[in-house]
């Protein structure tokens, strides 16, 4: 199995940046399909960006198209997601994910294995 530690999280206002990153340890990292999930309070679990195996293609959902980017370093076994223009609707828990499926889904039960999640606070 892979284990996955989230970092990068943290307070930033409406219009900044943050940058998300995912370490991966245990099988090899380019085995798996990454994404990256989101959960605020009171909400449910929802996507935010997948990304191939080798990295060359990306999914994103529309709230964050445009915004942010999906990218991974197979070599040292590391997701990032850089986030611009930030909304305070943004905020949330991020988690990273893997899977040994195909495609790129954006369902969280096809998905096996997580991390614990950073937070993102984004104020007005």
């Amino acid at each position: 199995q892979v284990h996955l530690v989230e970092s990068g999280g943290g307070l930033a206002q409406a219009g900044g940046s943050l940058r998300l990153s995912c370490a991966a340890s245990g099988r090899t990292f380019s085995n798996y399909v990454m994404g990256w999930f989101r959960q605020a309070p009171g909400k449910e679990q929802e996507f935010v960006a997948g990304i191939r195996r080798d990295g060359t293609g990306t999914r994103y959902s529309d709230s964050v198209k445009g915004r942010f980017t999906i990218t991974r370093d197979n070599a040292k076994n590391t997701l990032t997601l850089q986030m611009n223009s930030l909304k305070p609707e943004d905020t949330a828990k991020y988690s990273c994910a893997a899977t040994t499926g195909i495609g790129l889904p954006i369902a969280s039960s096809n998905y096996n294995y997580w991390g614990q999640g950073t937070q993102v606070t984004v104020s007005s």
